[in-house]
């Protein structure tokens, strides 16, 4: 089959399309962007120097945990300073597999963390329509882990989907998207 230089330069073309809109839906999606991912790391290495995570991070008593943090998890709340602006922190480290126990946890809890959950709040304006929230989810190592679609887990997680952070958090008590308190932050 012989194929012409005006279909070969077509095709070129439609690949190039294709992969401007690709990565135009990309830097449009609500979440997982360079902004995003950029601003996770800045807050990553806060939590660290606070030790909220990483290899220093302060222990606390873990507890029997549910679905989707972990069979155990830990939860801290803080403060922490960003780009010069600080706001709450909630951190929850997740634990698993499912079936572990909390003394296995305290035993050894690097052997057992899955992921570390974060919500931070923003400068007023951020995301007005979620209470300004920041959302990630990072791995043990501090890097960010990715939905099945292979985008990366910071910024405003699943806005406007049917599950996922934002539609979780949102059926909260108190209007403040925390489960674990009522407390305005």
């Amino acid at each position: 089959m012989k194929i012409s230089n005006r279909a070969i330069i077509w095709g070129v073309a439609l690949a190039i399309a294709g992969l401007g809109a690709g990565v135009s839906i990309a830097q449009n999606a609500p979440f997982g962007n360079a902004e995003d991912t950029d601003y996770a790391a800045k807050l990553w290495k806060a939590m660290e120097a606070a030790h909220m995570a990483g290899p220093s991070a302060i222990n606390t008593l873990p507890y029997e945990g549910v679905e989707p943090h972990g069979a155990v998890l830990e939860t801290l709340f803080a403060k922490a300073t960003v780009d010069g602006y600080t706001g709450a922190l909630v951190v929850k480290r997740n634990y698993g597999p499912a079936g572990v126990e909390v003394a296995t946890v305290q035993a050894d809890r690097a052997k057992s963390l899955g992921a570390v959950t974060i919500m931070f709040k923003r400068e007023a304006g951020y995301d007005a329509d979620n209470q300004d929230w920041f959302w990630a989810k990072y791995l043990p190592d501090g890097s960010l882990d990715k939905n099945p679609k292979g985008m990366q887990l910071a910024g405003r997680v699943a806005k406007g989907a049917e599950m996922g952070c934002i539609a979780c958090h949102s059926a909260a008590p108190g209007d403040d998207y925390l489960f674990t308190t009522d407390n305005k932050q």
